[in-house]
């Protein structure tokens, strides 16, 4: 399978993993063959990539890092859950459940990439989404449990953290949608209502019975940064809690790699540059590091132009050095497509990098 971006599908090309929508509906199913008015729903439907099947790269399977089940039940308790926050009536009515459905969305994340202790971050926006804070409260979740693994936190501390990281958003369900989906740049005071969210977060989550006061303080704290550049309260790195400091690289992560109404999505590698721009400064220096090594900067299945002109798709990650994976060069230095594709490991062959990506120029800007 290959991984394309929606703007570079052409019509006869046929899926190689289905697509569902919030509800778990599956909205096209394998095999299924585009046409341009599919295509144009896709795109419509808020969705980046796809994968498509490819003779040349069959034998390439991309596992998702949850299951598509934890994913939609996840992202039903989400919307239920955030509902009932916000709602004084469903409140008092659901309220001692909250907790629990939460601590049960990440009992299950939790499950899931427990069960592949070699699992890394790969692009999660590949299914139609119409409610961007669900979907970015279950990534950043998910991303930051991962990296808690990682570190090593106890079952009970990701526990923790876990329902900081699914709730650090929660404030922006208080901002009006007519901010928060603003297609123009904000103006000054639109971007400081968006500010207040982290307060909003903080002030609907510390009292909220079954919901640990640490999560309230994830909210509260994931923008802000270690020089004091952050808010609401522009702390610096000693006030900070940990688990913020975890959550503000999952949340600018995600945040970069999703397309939004006011600009396209980055790829891993461009949203990793960005990111290191803050190394030290805005975020850990070690929890970078414990990032950059659990995220597939060029994921399987990404088409790639390499320094010698040579076009192919990755097939391998290698753990070690994710910035040097495998490659099936498809295509020679003229772009014409090989008889016979081969493998080409980067690892072993330092004078070549990665150069480019494809679909890259047309589809990606800042």
């Amino acid at each position: 399978m290959r991984l394309i971006p929606v703007t570079s599908l052409q019509p006869g090309m046929r899926l190689a993993k289905k697509i569902h929508n919030d509800e778990g509906v599956v909205l096209l199913a394998i095999d299924s063959e585009l046409t341009s008015g599919i295509i144009r729903k896709l795109h419509n439907h808020g969705l980046d990539y796809v994968y498509i099947q490819d003779a040349d790269t069959e034998d390439i399977v991309v596992k998702d890092i949850i299951t598509s089940e934890t994913r939609h039940k996840a992202l039903q308790e989400i919307k239920t859950g955030f509902r009932s926050l916000i709602d004084p009536q469903a409140q008092k009515k659901n309220y001692p459940l909250i907790g629990r459905s939460f601590s049960g969305v990440v009992d299950s994340i939790l499950n899931d990439i427990s069960s592949d202790p070699e699992v890394m971050i790969m692009l999660l926006n590949i299914n139609a989404k119409d409610q961007y804070l669900y979907h970015h409260s279950l990534n950043v979740c998910i991303y930051t449990l991962l990296l808690g693994k990682v570190h090593g936190y106890s079952t009970e501390e990701l526990h923790v953290l876990g329902i900081g990281s699914l709730l650090h958003d929660i404030g922006k369900i208080k901002i009006p949608n007519s901010i928060l989906s603003k297609p123009e740049r904000l103006t000054d005071m639109e971007y400081e209502e968006i500010k207040l969210h982290t307060e909003y977060g903080y002030k609907m989550l510390k009292d909220e019975p079954g919901i640990p006061l640490l999560a309230a303080h994830c909210a509260y704290q994931h923008h802000e940064r270690l020089n004091g550049s952050g808010y609401p309260r522009g702390i610096t790195e000693p006030d900070i809690h940990e688990y913020a400091k975890w959550i503000a690289i999952a949340d600018s992560y995600d945040a970069l790699t999703t397309s939004r109404v006011y600009r396209s999505a980055l790829l891993p590698h461009q949203a990793l540059e960005v990111l290191y721009a803050g190394y030290g400064t805005m975020y850990d220096k070690y929890m970078m590091e414990v990032f950059k090594s659990r995220v597939a900067i060029y994921p399987i299945g990404l088409t790639v132009i390499l320094s010698n002109g040579l076009k192919g798709v990755v097939v391998h990650i290698h753990k070690s050095i994710t910035q040097r994976p495998i490659i099936r060069i498809l295509y020679n230095e003229a772009g014409e497509r090989l008889d016979s594709p081969y493998d080409l490991d980067l690892l072993a062959h330092h004078s070549i990098v990665i150069a480019g990506v494809e679909g890259l120029n047309t589809h990606m800007h800042t």
